[in-house]
């Protein structure tokens, strides 16, 4: 039996801002905290979150479903069918009016529209597109709107959405094939991947035409993404990089999103963590390695292979790569290339085009480095300036992790069985003398007695 009641709009924003949070096709959610009464505003939950611009900046979304209503019952999502949730709907006109009024009381710049799956993929595509019309159209709003493509509704209901969002995204959900049917058995690789292929299409044909006429209307232009939920199947770190890797690829993705695993349901095919709690710094890992894919040109096979599939909690995976390659260095800041540049562990993408572009005028020092935004702490094992290291160091693994991690005698049990070498008292003579006679030379002849 169904029980329909009629609920303000404040009371289906809680509803459908709680149901959205799971969505991490955004950065981050603000806190609740409501006001006292004696001063100006309140920080109470309601479905704000931020995103970033192309040029670097901190944007708000309105991040809403627009309705927690679905027809199917995967058995990670807290919306699914067979639970026994409050559900509601938006109506397009409701959508048009939370958007316009966030804006204007300047809470928000754009809109995040997700939504369950309502009759049938193509009805909810109509309510998406109805919507996003009113709000164009009607409304005349022309701040950034982010919305979810349904899989399996039409390629034509597709189309029409894309030329009224600016980015749109479909969720792959979970790596594999497999996976989905163990615990999406409802959803399909075929589905999700068909209205990717026809964002992508339809961002290149319209390319095209842009190029010929200017005031063509444009479809997607901030490009589209996917959101994969990572700890609630057995799929390695390579298995799941290997995918994004294909994802960006094959697909031409701005952004693959990883979303730790969150326990809401009680299934025996899902892994009982809500002791344990989502696995957060695999996330961050998995977060680390997107970015070298994207910016940094590497490939998942440097990062993992099949022998070490899941990457290093205790360091991230470009600094682990570089421990894993030590023969490449140390690199001569003063004539690396670029895309060598971009492996040094605390140099990032940024400081590597600087560095290429100061070292035209003159040549570069530590002290240069430190300017330019370098990580000298994690950089200066891995690096030279005009031949020299800023200190006496060695390019051992053992010795080069241990000062990375800073963790003195006592290690963490999961790394119990690292080989960690105990440095002998006078592994470093050498070095102290080499530094002594460098001091000698730089300080002069009457003071050198005091050394």
């Amino acid at each position: 039996m169904r029980i329909q009641e009629d609920m303000s709009m404040y009371d289906k924003l809680n509803i459908l801002t709680d149901a959205a949070k799971y969505d991490v096709a955004c950065t981050s959610s603000g806190v609740e905290r409501r006001g006292d009464g004696t001063g100006m505003g309140n920080c109470e939950k309601a479905g704000i979150c931020h995103s970033f611009s192309a040029d670097g900046r901190c944007i708000s979304l309105l991040k809403i479903l627009f309705t927690n209503e679905c027809i199917y019952d995967c058995k990670y999502c807290i919306n699914r069918a067979s639970n026994d949730v409050q559900r509601t709907s938006f109506t397009p006109d409701e959508i048009c009016r939370l958007t316009m009024e966030f804006y204007r009381r300047n809470y928000i710049e754009g809109l995040f529209l997700s939504s369950g799956i309502l009759k049938s993929p193509d009805y909810t595509m109509e309510l998406i597109y109805a919507a996003l019309y009113k709000l164009r159209v009607e409304c005349n709003f022309q701040g950034y709107i982010h919305v979810k493509a349904i899989p399996g509704a039409s390629a034509e209901l597709i189309r029409r959405v894309g030329f009224l969002a600016d980015r749109m995204s479909v969720n792959l959900e979970l790596p594999t094939n497999e996976s989905l049917r163990l615990l999406a058995p409802h959803k399909n690789r075929k589905n999700i991947l068909t209205p990717m292929r026809l964002v992508q299409k339809g961002m290149m044909q319209n390319k095209q035409e842009v190029a010929v006429y200017r005031n063509a209307p444009r479809f997607v232009p901030a490009g589209q993404s996917t959101q994969m939920i990572i700890g609630a199947t057995p799929e390695s770190d390579f298995q799941i990089m290997q995918v994004a890797e294909a994802l960006y690829k094959k697909f031409e993705l701005k952004r693959v999103f990883y979303s730790a695993f969150v326990s809401v349901n009680e299934d025996t095919n899902l892994p009982a963590n809500r002791q344990e709690g989502p696995p957060l710094l695999r996330e961050h890992r998995l977060y680390q390695a997107d970015w070298l894919l994207r910016y940094y040109h590497f490939e998942a096979a440097e990062l993992l292979d099949d022998k070490n599939p899941n990457f290093n909690v205790l360091l991230d995976p470009k600094c682990n790569w570089a421990l894993k390659h030590l023969e490449t260095f140390p690199v001569e800041i003063n004539r690396a290339d670029y895309l060598t540049l971009l492996r040094v562990p605390g140099i990032g993408y940024k400081s590597a085009e600087r560095i290429v572009k100061a070292r035209k005028f003159a040549v570069l020092d530590f002290a240069d480095l430190k300017k330019i935004g370098v990580v000298l702490k994690r950089a200066l094992y891995f690096i030279t300036c005009s031949g020299k290291m800023m200190y006496p160091t060695k390019i051992e693994e053992d010795y080069i992790t241990r000062n990375l991690l800073n963790v003195g005698e006592k290690l963490p049990d999961s790394v119990k069985e690292m080989s960690f070498r105990q440095l002998n008292l006078f592994d470093d003579v050498n070095f102290y003398k080499e530094d002594l006679r460098e001091k000698k030379r730089r300080i002069p002849a009457f003071e050198q007695a005091a050394l």
